[in-house]
C-alpha cells in the first residue's frame, strides 16, 4: 500500500513493527559492533583528557570511520560526509528487511537531522575566502555540490522512490522521524515506512555548543553524575524500516520488535533551558505509555537524553520520578551519550536502535564514568551492563527549543 492522505482505516489502528534496522556509531558500523561495545562497557571517549575546540579532540574521539561503499565514486564524493553515514545506516536496514532488492517503489522515508546543512556552508564559506583569481571557479563548484540535494541522490542510490519528509527539530529529530512513521502505519496511510535520523560533525557545531557553555572541559560525559560538567559531541546515524504486523507477516520477514507508544511535545519554558521540573518529558512518557497500555513499572529499560549537562539531568530526572512515582526505584535507566556522545539530529534514531538491541540481545548498557550518582537519580542508575531479560524498552529524546519525544519498544507478543 502507498503512502495516501486518506483517512484512518475504519478498521482502527493497526499492530506496528520494525523489520529492519541500521547503524552507524562511534561505537562500530552495524547493530552487531555496536551490540558488541555497549555490552562490553566500551566508551568512545574514556581516553579524552582535555577539551580544545581549536584541535577537535572531542570530534577525533566522536567521528565515525565511513566504510567503503559501492554507490560510484563520483556520486559518493558529491554526498556529504552525514549524508554517506544515513546511506550505510539505511542500507543495512532495508537489506535486514529484505527490502535491497531492485527498485523499492512507494516507500515514504521519513529523515530527521539538525545540523546536516552546517559542513556544507562552512565549505562554502571557505572557498569564498579563496583568492579572487580562483574565487569563481571554486564557488561555482561549492553550489553546483549544495544543489544535489544530499538525500534524494541517497535515496536514487539505495533505489528506493516515494515521498521524503525531512524532520528537524533539534536533538529529538530522528526520535520524532520513528515516531511519525510509526503514526502513518499504524493509521493505514502507509504499509511500510523507512524512517531514521544522522548528523555529522562540523566547526560551527563545536562553536556553538561552545558558546552556549554546554561542553564538557574534560571531554568526557559523564550523564547522571554529581559532578557533571557537559556533553561531549559525536556523529553518526540510524534507520528503521517501519511496517505493519500484517504486511511483515505476510512477506515473512523476521520482526525486530513492536512499536507500541509514541508520545511527543513542546516545552516552551526557554530557548535551550529545559524546564527544571521536566514537565513536557513527563509528558511524552505518559503519552506514549497510554498509547503502549503500558503502566511504568513494565517498562525494563528506559534508554534516557541523559546529555551529562547539569541542567538537562536534573530536568529529566525529576521528569522520571513524576511519571513513576512510588515504582520508580524499579525503573532501569542509563544513558548510551556516556559511550558514543551526542549525536545531535541522529541521537534520537541511534538511540532507538540502541533499545532495539537490548531487547534482541537481551541486555542492558550502562551509564559509564559515573563516580557519585546525582540524588536526583531516585531510580535504578545502571552503573555496569547487565545481562537480563528485557521485554519493553522505552528512549526519551529532548531537543533545544523544546522538541520532547518518547518511544516504546517491546519483543512482539509481550504489549
Amino acid at each position: 500500500m502507498a503512502y495516501s492522505h486518506d483517512s484512518p482505516s475504519s478498521a482502527g489502528p493497526r499492530s506496528v513493527v520494525i523489520t529492519g534496522a541500521g547503524i552507524l556509531s562511534p561505537m562500530g558500523h552495524g547493530l552487531d559492533e555496536n551490540s558488541v561495545g555497549l555490552r562490553a562497557g566500551r566508551s568512545c571517549f574514556s581516553t579524552i583528557t582535555s577539551f580544545d575546540v581549536s584541535r577537535q579532540r572531542v570530534q577525533t574521539a566522536g567521528q565515525v570511520e565511513i566504510p567503503v561503499s559501492e554507490v560510484r565514486a563520483k556520486i559518493w564524493n558529491r554526498m556529504d560526509r552525514g549524508t554517506q553515514l544515513a546511506y550505510h545506516a539505511a542500507r543495512e536496514a532495508l537489506e535486514q528487511a529484505g527490502l535491497l532488492t531492485g527498485t523499492i517503489q512507494n516507500l515514504p522515508q521519513i529523515i530527521g537531522t539538525s545540523a546536516a546543512a552546517m559542513p556544507i556552508g562552512e565549505a562554502y564559506y571557505r572557498q569564498s575566502l579563496s583568492t579572487t583569481a580562483r574565487r569563481s571557479e571554486q564557488l561555482r563548484r561549492v553550489e553546483t555540490y549544495q544543489s544535489q540535494q544530499q538525500l534524494t541522490t541517497m535515496a536514487r542510490e539505495l533505489k528506493v522512490s516515494g515521498p521524503l519528509r525531512i524532520v528537524s527539530n533539534a536533538c529529538a529529530s530522528g526520535a520524532n522521524a520513528i515516531g511519525q512513521a510509526f503514526h502513518l502505519v499504524r493509521s493505514g496511510k502507509a504499509e511500510r515506512v523507512l524512517a531514521g535520523g544522522y548528523d555529522a560533525l562540523s566547526q560551527l557545531v563545536f562553536a556553538g555548543f561552545d558558546a552556549l557553555q554546554a561542553l564538557s572541559p574534560s571531554g568526557i560525559p559523564r550523564p547522571f553524575d554529581a559532578a557533571r560538567d557537559g556533553l561531549a559531541l559525536g556523529e553518526g546515524a540510524a534507520f528503521v524500516v517501519v511496517e505493519s504486523q500484517a504486511a511483515a507477516r505476510a512477506r515473512s520477514v523476521p520482526i525486530l520488535a513492536e512499536i507500541l507508544g509514541y508520545g511527543a511535545a513542546t516545552d516552551i519554558h526557554h530557548l535551550t533551558q529545559p524546564n527544571p521540573q521536566g514537565d513536557a518529558a513527563l509528558l511524552t512518557m505518559r503519552a506514549a505509555c497510554e498509547m503502549a497500555g503500558v503502566m511504568p513499572e513494565q517498562i525494563d529499560y528506559l534508554n534516557s537524553h541523559g546529555t551529562g549537562t547539569p541542567l538537562n539531568d536534573i530536568a529529566e530526572g525529576n521528569a522520571i520520578q513524576r511519571w513513576a512515582g512510588n515504582q520508580v526505584s524499579k525503573i532501569k535507566v542509563s544513558s548510551t551519550k556516556s559511550a558514543i556522545g551526542h549525536l545531535l539530529g541522529g541521537a534520537g534514531s541511534v538511540e532507538a536502535v540502541i533499545t532495539l538491541l537490548a531487547l534482541r540481545d537481551q541486555f542492558l548498557p550502562a551509564s559509564l564514568h559515573v563516580r557519585e550518582a546525582d540524588p536526583v537519580c531516585s531510580f535504578d542508575l545502571i552503573r555496569e551492563p547487565r545481562t537480563t531479560s528485557v521485554q519493553r524498552v522505552l528512549t526519551n529524546s529532548f531537543g533545544f527549543g523544546g522538541a520532547n519525544a518518547t518511544l516504546i519498544f517491546a519483543k512482539e507478543g509481550a504489549a
